[in-house]
């Protein structure tokens, strides 16, 4: 599994990365957490309001740092 996370690099998409390693952790996933800073490859997945969780080349949130609970419901799907 592959796990991006979209942003500027900011506080709020450090937070979001952290809380994505706690929710893999809580559900026993093992994968790969990339960080996406670039403008140009944000703008390719149509992401308008960042931070956004892209999981399998899929966008499945944007606009807002999810908590580790809210990222177990998504990868639970």
């Amino acid at each position: 599994m592959i796990i991006k996370i979209l942003g500027s690099g900011c506080k709020n998409c450090a937070i979001f990365k952290k809380n994505t390693e706690t929710a893999l952790k809580e559900v026993g996933i093992e994968a790969e957490i990339i960080s996406v800073e670039d403008f140009k490859d944000i703008a390719a997945y149509g992401v308008m309001s960042t931070p956004a969780l892209v999981i399998n080349e899929k966008v499945v949130s944007s606009g807002k740092v999810l908590k580790p609970k809210e990222i177990v419901k998504i990868l639970k799907k």
